[in-house]
């Protein structure tokens, strides 16, 4: 089985050459336009490449030129141009062989094997990879396997082989170009694709950019890959506020004091032993607390005597009152607005009493301007 990349423009064609080739038990993927070829390549990497010359975009030719700048991987030209001059041409600039349409799958997959033969042949043998071990990380190639301290580490595609490409080179500086070339397959690229692998490689090994274990980057020249340094031993802690330091140790023997001739002498067996009570202790008595009577008055207050006998009458009133019927009491009042003056002779309002009350009232018609009603 093969990983195979087909380059072709023909949807019919194309789609035949999927189905005959899975059908076979190879991995197919297919592009139609040179520069989809290119940007697969650069990201995947093909067991053989099946390349029409007839594309959209660009020529066959350029775009095997294009091909053998970024990858070696094995090109079969698949194409209807049967000129002599022109299979020459295109085997002298890399292809590995030249098949003319129409052709059938059994013939295309007899072609590749052939390819993939030679391919292996001229290359020997792989040795067997071994295991790289970088402190403690450990990169097995052929399992594409890693692990840190014992731990497994779950690395992506790319991931794993920026690890083991650094790995193989323990403390050498590699550029960014190099990296670009050997892991990403690409002649060129944007510096920001690797930072951001080394970031997710970096948190996936414990460390950060600030505090590298593994991974080192020096500006402006690439990155390196070497085993942490040993951890230095950590400085004794400071005594706490307020203690007293141990005494240093003296280069010179201090003698023995002499003995002084007034000496403690050691107890030579212990002292009687305290008796424990035989009777119960005695009973506490406490005189009684008098407490004053609070139903009665203290004797400091000063009582008011009781009254022996009652004091003298209030007198009588002695200005007498009358019972006669007095006149009624004279108020002034205020002048009536609508009485009539005495002093205008005619001008008199007509009362109650009157009986013309319209012979002193002029008459005013219903309709002072003239006219009746409009």
């Amino acid at each position: 089985m093969a990983s195979v990349l087909v380059v072709e423009d023909d949807q019919f064609v194309r789609s035949a050459l999927i189905r005959q080739l899975t059908d076979a038990a190879h991995t197919v993927r297919s592009v139609g336009t040179a520069l989809e070829a290119l940007r697969e390549v650069a990201h995947v990497r093909f067991d053989v490449v099946v390349l029409d010359l007839g594309l959209p975009d660009l020529d066959g030719s350029e775009a095997l030129k294009m091909l053998r700048g970024v990858t070696d991987v094995p090109v079969i030209i698949a194409t209807a141009r049967d000129d002599e001059a022109e299979i020459v041409r295109l085997l002298n600039a890399g292809a590995d062989d030249y098949l003319t349409k129409p052709f059938s799958v059994e013939h295309l997959c007899a072609r590749m094997a052939a390819v993939l033969r030679r391919a292996r042949a001229g290359g020997g043998e792989a040795p067997a990879s071994p295991v790289l071990r970088v402190g403690g990380l450990t990169v097995d190639p052929l399992r594409r396997q890693a692990e840190l301290d014992g731990v497994r580490l779950d690395l992506t595609r790319r991931e794993f082989d920026l690890l083991a490409f650094l790995a193989a080179r323990p403390g050498v500086v590699v550029a960014r170009r190099e990296l670009l070339a050997e892991v990403w397959r690409q002649a060129y690229g944007d510096d920001q694709t690797i930072d951001v692998h080394l970031s997710w490689l970096r948190r996936k090994l414990g460390e950060t950019a600030a505090r590298p274990r593994y991974l080192h980057t020096l500006r402006g020249v690439g990155v390196k890959l070497e085993p942490p340094a040993p951890e230095s031993p950590l400085p004794e802690p400071p005594a706490p506020a307020g203690s007293v330091p141990a005494p240093p140790t003296p280069r010179h023997p201090v003698p023995e004091p002499p003995p002084s001739s007034q000496t403690i002498p050691e107890p030579s067996a212990p002292g009687p032993a305290m008796p424990a009570p035989t009777g119960p202790w005695p009973a506490m008595s406490y005189p009684p607390v008098s407490r004053p009577d609070e139903s009665q008055p203290p004797a400091s207050w000063q009582a008011c005597p009781e009254p022996s006998a009652p004091g003298p009458a209030m007198p009588a009133p002695t200005v007498p009152w009358s019972t006669e019927p007095q006149p009624p009491v004279s108020r002034p009042t205020a002048p009536d607005p609508f009485a009539p003056d005495p002093s205008v002779p005619g001008r008199s309002m007509p009362g109650p009493s009157d009986p013309r009350p319209s012979a002193r009232v002029p008459r005013v018609p219903p309709y002072p301007f003239g006219g009746g009603p409009r």
